[in-house]
């Protein structure tokens, strides 16, 4: 599965490293927030090198839907009530500097990236909600408006607007930008110690180290893995849908999002947490309710993203623990990784130019609430369950009994394994046990993955590994 970036951008292969060498900064991770970071390090006169494991946007990046906006959702009204106005206005400001920040890059680096000014909306069933979020936001600083009629065909008492927001191709973006930078593709990394990146073939050694690797792979200290879980969600590119003026997502569980991107309307919904999708069919209900709504339509493209949720929906961006004043983080992202990614890169090097930046307390990964206490403790009791299936859980099928195009944990005369059967009859097998912490794995029949419901580790039906923060595969025999 190809997302519409993918297969309409073409993307320049670069080397990867081959020997030791020295940076002021490493920046560990290609997507877009690695490769703005490396841009506005560059931009201040700072030495950076980035390290990719796979290619530039190979991750996250390329599964976004790209829409740039300061619009999370219905959030003003409860930020207001949970942080205070002050932080909720602060991290406003932030997220609609990075719309203008990008706005201001395209133009002056004469980007090609179809960059459109849209208006963004958040589309509910209760009204009242609705008139309280565009007054809670208008506190803030926003001009947003309610609006009770709205183009897209759904039922709704309207929506908040976002004026004067924006979407582009963001992979046409990042490719632009990497031609300024020093970039290594295919460079995974290995190891960090101190000051020190090292690679299989090479290492870095730099004042100071970025983290942008979507989830943290290293666990202590920052104990990230407890502080945040990984849900997905899936997109469609309609062909023969209409056109489509503004950017829309819904409130709720059962959001759908939609936006234009050239001749397609980008359909997206059905999100889970990660690991939690044993039934499958979460592509076709997306099928069938683009179907509803536009009959006429038809799939020119299916993919999914894969999103870190932090306990109070901020992202953390700033130092990754207080052992370590050298390693900065940024992660968290929320659905919302574009705007995330430029308040990330602009704030990550203020860090390091050691500039003062009114919006560092509100992102700052060192920050503590009740909402982190709750949800480190959510976080913990999903792990024990993970862990003690891997125990406990008996499986009900054999490696035989399973269909053709199908996957199950199974009983082996080795033990407990993941098996996938494919359509020539060939049983592939893997260890089923995560090795970023050991949870037992579930099989993912939309994607024909193994997915770790602890931490979102993902690995296809041959073991290899798609998503972190596990850093290796599981067997293949």
């Amino acid at each position: 599965m190809e997302s519409i970036w993918v297969k309409t951008s073409d993307r320049k292969k670069r080397p990867a490293l081959e020997r030791d060498i020295e940076a002021d900064v490493a920046v560990v991770g290609g997507g877009m927030a690695g490769i703005l970071a490396a841009w506005h390090l560059k931009k201040a006169g700072i030495r950076s090198v980035v390290l990719e494991a796979d290619r530039i946007g190979g991750g996250q990046t390329k599964n976004t839907t790209a829409k740039i906006t300061s619009q999370h959702g219905l959030f003003c009204r409860t930020f207001i009530e949970k942080k205070g106005e002050e932080t909720a206005r602060r991290y406003v400001q932030a997220n609609q500097g990075a719309v203008e920040e990008y706005k201001k890059i395209i133009r002056e680096e004469h980007i090609d990236c179809s960059l459109t000014e849209t208006d963004a909306y958040v589309y509910s069933a209760d009204g009242e909600k609705l008139r309280q979020e565009a007054e809670a936001a208008q506190r803030l600083g926003i001009d947003a408006v309610f609006k009770e009629k709205i183009e897209i065909p759904v039922s709704c008492a309207g929506a908040v607007c976002f004026p004067c927001q924006a979407e582009f191709h963001p992979l046409k973006f990042i490719e632009a930008l990497a031609e300024r930078l020093t970039i290594y593709e295919d460079t995974r990394v290995t190891e960090v110690e101190e000051n020190l990146v090292r690679t299989a073939r090479g290492s870095v050694k730099a004042d100071k180290i970025i983290f942008a690797v979507h989830f943290p792979f290293i666990n202590f200290p920052g104990m990230y893995f407890a502080r945040m879980h990984q849900e997905r969600s899936y997109v469609l590119a309609l062909e023969n849908a209409g056109s489509l003026d503004g950017m829309y997502i819904g409130d709720g569980e059962d959001a759908l999002s939609f936006r234009q991107y050239d001749k397609y309307i980008l359909f997206g919904g059905q999100a889970h947490r990660t690991g939690e999708n044993q039934e499958g069919r979460r592509f076709g209900r997306l099928k069938d309710a683009a179907r509803k709504l536009y009959p006429a339509s038809s799939v020119a493209a299916c993919w999914s993203a894969q999103d870190c949720i932090t306990a109070d929906n901020i992202p953390f961006i700033g130092q990754y623990a207080a052992e370590h004043p050298g390693w900065l983080v940024t992660t968290g992202f929320q659905k919302w990784g574009m705007s995330s990614s430029m308040v990330s890169g602009m704030l990550l090097k203020d860090i390091v130019c050691g500039i003062e930046n009114p919006y560092a307390e509100v992102f700052a990964p060192s920050r503590f609430s009740t909402e982190d206490a709750a949800g480190i403790m959510k976080e913990g009791g999903q792990a024990v369950k993970g862990l003690a299936k891997r125990f406990f859980h008996i499986p009900a099928e054999t490696a035989a009994a399973l269909e053709r195009g199908h996957g199950a944990v199974v009983e082996t005369p080795e033990g407990k394994a993941g098996v996938y059967k494919t359509e020539e009859d060939t049983l592939c097998q893997v260890d089923i046990v995560c090795p970023h912490m050991g949870c037992e794995l579930t099989w993912n029949p939309d994607e024909r993955s193994w997915d770790c419901p602890c931490h979102g580790s993902r690995f296809d039906y041959e073991g290899n590994l798609l998503d972190g923060p596990a850093q290796e595969g599981i067997r293949y025999e």
